[in-house]
């Protein structure tokens, strides 16, 4: 690849030299293209030009996008590759026709605004991930532009989550299908993500051990991650029960049949996503509607009312940082309990002391009589 034209826009250079990409566009002819072409690989092969000139890199906007999909879908998990495709249709929508140099600081400003409408958060969520797709692009060298710097987020106002009882989840649980049970269970029990129960396969139960090892790509670099959480009895008998009745051709701890959009045909494989789920299990269940990421919350507090140190809690939960742990215990521990009964018994005496002086001053001055 080299000089190509794009219908209705023009000519553009693009070409590979020791490994970094470069291009420009749109130039009226293909002479201008080549002309441009040639000047910038002077440039680079002369270190004082190199550093004198600014780099020309460019893409187009969808392009860059799709690289960005592509590096998401290797690098993350399902579900930020989920996500992210939703918020890239908009984009795209918004300025699939444009380049990346012709994308400015207020068009982004102006997206934002719109997506307001809907919440702050969501207008957060579409710059926080507009934002990594230009800063994708200058790392690889694509673009040397990125529209959102300077850019700040939109202020939120932070409610507290709510975290289902056990009595709910109970309830929950009890009107679910055998199978759903089981996943369910298997959830609860090792306080893991829904990505990685979903991935589980049975070479990872270890029955003599009584482990469960979970893998994660929310590490640095999207690599898996495995860390082994110990069995509950309640998961032991889960587990023991589905893999004496497990189907011997399928490695996973839970799978289902399903007609592939490629095609056509129905295969089998692990669940994605089970959003549906919840919703109806909630409303059968006549409690308040909670997510799979719920359990998480209620078991990690159950854990530090019950002085389970914060260490421990981390790595269950599978945490790189304590401080993503402290978001989750939303209990009132026993040390926040002790810090307020202090301050009401310290009061207390402080009201005492107070009153008790004022009463002896009032017996000095003759004003109270005491009567034997």
């Amino acid at each position: 690849m080299s000089t190509y034209f794009v219908k209705k826009k023009g000519w553009r250079y693009d070409f590979t030299l020791n490994g970094t990409r470069y291009t420009e566009a749109w130039f009226k002819t293909k002479k201008e293209a080549l002309e441009a072409e040639a000047k910038r690989k002077e440039e680079i092969k002369n270190p004082l030009l190199e550093s004198t000139a600014m780099k020309q890199t460019d893409m187009d906007f969808l392009e860059l996008v799709n690289k960005k999909l592509d590096h998401v879908k290797a690098y993350n998990s399902q579900g930020h590759y989920r996500d992210f495709f939703y918020n890239a249709k908009r984009w795209v929508k918004e300025w699939g026709k444009f380049t990346c140099k012709e994308i400015t600081k207020d068009m982004v400003q102006k997206f934002m605004l719109e997506r307001s409408r809907v919440s702050a958060y969501t207008a957060n969520q579409d710059l926080r991930y507009l934002r990594s797709v230009f800063n994708f692009g200058k790392k690889m060298e694509l673009t040397g532009v990125n529209p959102t710097q300077g850019i700040v987020f939109l202020p939120v106002e932070k409610k507290e989550k709510y975290i289902p009882s056990s009595e709910d989840i109970n309830k929950v649980i009890q009107l679910a299908d055998s199978d759903t049970q089981d996943y369910l269970w298997t959830a609860r029990e090792t306080l893991g993500r829904i990505g990685e129960i979903n991935r589980l396969l049975w070479e990872d139960v270890d029955f003599l051990g009584r482990t469960v090892t979970l893998k994660t790509r929310k590490k640095k670099g999207g690599n898996l991650t495995p860390r082994k959480v110990p069995m509950t009895e309640k998961l032991y008998q889960v587990l023991s029960k589905r893999f004496a009745k497990r189907d011997k051709r399928k490695p996973w701890v839970f799978w289902h049949e399903y007609k592939s959009r490629k095609t056509g045909k129905v295969v089998s494989g692990p669940y994605t996503d089970r959003k549906d789920i919840m919703w109806k299990l909630c409303d059968r269940a006549g409690v308040r509607y909670f997510r799979f990421h719920a359990l998480r919350h209620a078991g990690a507090s159950i854990m530090d009312n019950n002085n389970v140190p914060i260490r421990a809690i981390q790595k269950i939960l599978g945490h790189e940082n304590l401080s993503t742990t402290e978001i989750y215990l939303h209990s009132v521990g026993t040390a926040e309990r002790k810090a307020i009964l202090t301050y009401e018994m310290a009061r207390i005496n402080s009201h005492m002391e107070s009153h008790m002086g004022a009463f002896t001053e009032n017996e000095k001055r003759g004003q109270i009589s005491l009567t034997p």
